[in-house]
């Protein structure tokens, strides 16, 4: 880091990291428990953020949680957007976190074939 440009460059990438941490839209909760961590949870939140990177969605949060309780059912991705019902996704691997984020996160589609648990708001 060089100049000002440099930290104004920093500070507007941080920022922008900081949005998807913390907002009032759809959340994305990610179980990093010892199981969930054990099954590849850190690669499930680094596909998850690159993600919403990629798609420039300003309207969602990801956030980490403990043990969600089903460690056979590991890497768990809770969705919850607003007035709907929050639903965990189950066995979640990197390559399912693109169509989760398309067909739920953005056009509102269940994607039942990963779905373990469906919470009504």
């Amino acid at each position: 880091m060089k100049t000002v440009e440099d930290l104004k460059r920093l500070r507007e990438q941080l920022q922008s990291q900081n949005r998807i941490r913390h907002n009032d839209g759809t959340q994305i909760i990610v179980g990093m428990g010892t199981c969930g961590i054990a099954a590849g949870a850190r690669e499930i939140v680094t596909a998850v953020m690159d993600e919403i990177a990629k798609r420039k969605l300003d309207n969602v949060t990801v956030q980490q949680t403990g043990c969600i309780g089903m460690c056979e059912k590991e890497v768990l991705v809770d969705i919850v957007r607003p007035g709907e019902p929050r639903i965990t996704y189950g066995r979640v691997t990197p390559s399912a976190v693109a169509r989760i984020i398309t067909d739920h996160v953005v056009n509102g589609r269940i994607v039942e074939e990963w779905v373990v648990g469906k919470i009504m708001p």
